[in-house]
């Protein structure tokens, strides 16, 4: 009996610790959440963008504990929840979809039944920083595509990192579309109406795949380039929009450059140095002025106030990483004319609540100057990742479905 009595006050004990402890851990994810965010009043949907901020952190905080005591890897929870919160619930009788293998690479495709006719084709490459994000979490907008375009999407799953180490995506994504670009038609799609398409991190991959398939002579070019509020420089992030919404979620300004650093598995503390900015020298500063000069931003986005950091200490050593984020794959805006001119036609999408607000605006100053056809859609209550909510029953916000109509609308031009 005694024995009985004794196992019994371990389970409430344990019980007890456990409810304190899950308690205690929801204490310091709202902590968290309300001391590193702010919420503008013009932002779509401020109450329901806090609490998808707050999913967030407590995913972070998770898979910290978790993987401290090795019951998961890097970015484990948040790739689940990205992939749970995004599945469809049901079928669509109305779409084809199946997978493939294309040099390796699983590529899913999404067309409708019928009739069976020749139709564009849409390369999508997903977001999420190269270490999160899916075919699986982006199946939504994959299906939204295919039915309300009625073109053929082919969604890529290319490698993550820290699995799939740097440059390998953007090599499989390269592979992937030239296979596309050569035969379309094996596909349904009509090889003279392939459009790249990608958010943030995929954005990034499909303006460097963009810039290397123009350069080449012997594919097809692709018809036109969808990038949807895409990063297209790391040298400066003092830019206005990177000061004014530094604190907005869903892409702290931090937590970006923070990524950045988890991506070359390198310590955050290099993070510090990128915000400063220190390692950008002054012939750099001369060279890249032309193109990142605030002066270029159209002064009705400068005029919001701007949350200026405090400097960060310098930290040396990441040479191999400058050499890695000055060259084109990373900071495409840098490319030379040349290559700029010849670029298809572009669609770009930003969000006045994004940190990466201005590198859209800057690529967009530079296609125009090259005489490239650019169609630019500004979301003024829009906040990064917002597309990737379209047909979301709970999380759905306004600006989803006005950015999505516009690049439904584009692609339908083509």
């Amino acid at each position: 009996m005694e024995g009985m009595d004794f196992l019994w006050l371990l389970l409430v004990t344990g019980a007890n610790l456990w409810g304190i402890s899950v308690v205690l851990f929801l204490l310091w994810a709202a902590h968290y959440h309300w001391s590193h965010i702010e919420l503008p009043h013009g932002i779509c949907h401020p109450r329901k963008l806090s609490f998808l901020h707050f999913l967030l952190v407590v995913s972070f905080g998770m898979n910290h504990i978790l993987r401290k005591v090795g019951l998961c890897k890097q970015f484990t929870i948040l790739r689940l929840m990205m992939d749970a919160s995004a599945k469809p619930v049901f079928r669509d009788p109305k779409l084809t979809i199946e997978n493939v293998y294309i040099k390796g690479i699983l590529v899913r495709i999404y067309q409708q039944k019928a009739p069976q006719i020749v139709r564009r084709g849409v390369v999508h490459i997903h977001g999420g920083a190269g270490v999160v994000g899916s075919i699986a979490a982006y199946e939504k907008v994959c299906r939204h595509l295919a039915k309300e375009t009625d073109s053929v999407v082919f969604a890529i799953e290319y490698g993550l990192v820290p699995e799939n180490p740097y440059p390998l995506h953007f090599q499989q994504c390269l592979d992937v579309t030239i296979h596309l670009l050569e035969h379309a038609g094996d596909y349904g799609a009509d090889p003279a109406r392939i459009i790249l398409c990608g958010d943030s991190f995929g954005g990034l991959i499909t303006t460097v795949t963009c810039q290397a398939l123009v350069q080449r002579k012997d594919i097809p070019k692709p018809r036109a380039q969808i990038l949807l509020y895409t990063p297209v420089q790391f040298v400066k992030f003092s830019l206005p929009s990177y000061r004014q919404n530094c604190f907005i979620p869903l892409l702290l300004r931090r937590q970006f450059v923070t990524f950045g650093a988890q991506y070359f598995n390198r310590d955050v503390l290099i993070a510090d140095v990128l915000l400063e900015g220190s390692y950008v020298t002054e012939d750099m500063k001369t060279k890249y002025k032309k193109w990142l000069s605030a002066d270029n931003i159209p002064k009705e986005f400068r005029k919001r106030e701007s949350k200026v950091p405090v400097p960060a200490p310098r930290f040396a050593d990441i040479h191999n990483i400058i050499r890695i984020l000055l060259d084109t794959k990373f900071s495409p805006l840098f490319a030379d004319d040349d290559v700029i001119r010849q670029l298809p036609e572009t669609f770009i999408l930003t969000c006045e609540y994004d940190i990466l607000r201005d590198d859209g605006i800057l690529y967009k100053r530079r296609l125009e100057e090259n005489g490239v056809r650019v169609t630019w859609h500004h979301l003024v209550d829009g906040f990064h990742a917002a597309l990737f909510f379209i047909d979301n029953w709970f999380f759905s916000f306004p600006c989803t479905k006005i950015g999505m109509d516009h690049v439904v609308n584009f692609i339908r031009g083509l």
